[in-house]
């Protein structure tokens, strides 16, 4: 495996993503909640640049059998990456697909070492 120096923990601010490119291939930095996640920027449903669309939250449901009612929430704001050709939703903290259960985006491995932020390939 080898190791990469992509950027500084000051060159990030929650929120915010970084494209590069490593060994060929492009990969997506992510700061969120602090925390430093990479994913290949390739969408599992057509191979689509994922890490290039939107960030923004979601829908999650709850329905009560008794009232036959349908409790509706806005969750995980700045946390759902959307891909920009088909709208696939990915989990930026996990890299779980929302709507595909065991889906995942091809993550790697991200350290902090003073200061600077290094992918593994």
């Amino acid at each position: 495996m080898s190791e990469h120096t992509v950027a500084t923990v000051e060159e990030l601010d929650d929120g915010d993503r970084k494209l590069i490119e490593l060994e060929g291939r492009e990969i997506a930095l992510f700061r969120i909640n602090g925390e430093f996640r990479a994913y290949t920027n390739w969408c599992l449903h057509q191979g689509g640049p994922a890490c290039e669309g939107s960030v923004t939250g979601t829908s999650s449901a709850e329905f009560d059998r008794d009232e036959l009612q349908t409790d509706l929430q806005w969750c995980k704001e700045g946390e759902v990456l959307n891909c920009p050709w088909h709208g696939w939703e990915y989990d930026i903290p996990t890299g779980e697909c929302l709507s595909k259960e065991g889906t995942k985006l091809p993550s790697h491995p991200v350290e902090v070492k003073d200061g600077d932020v290094i992918v593994s390939l």
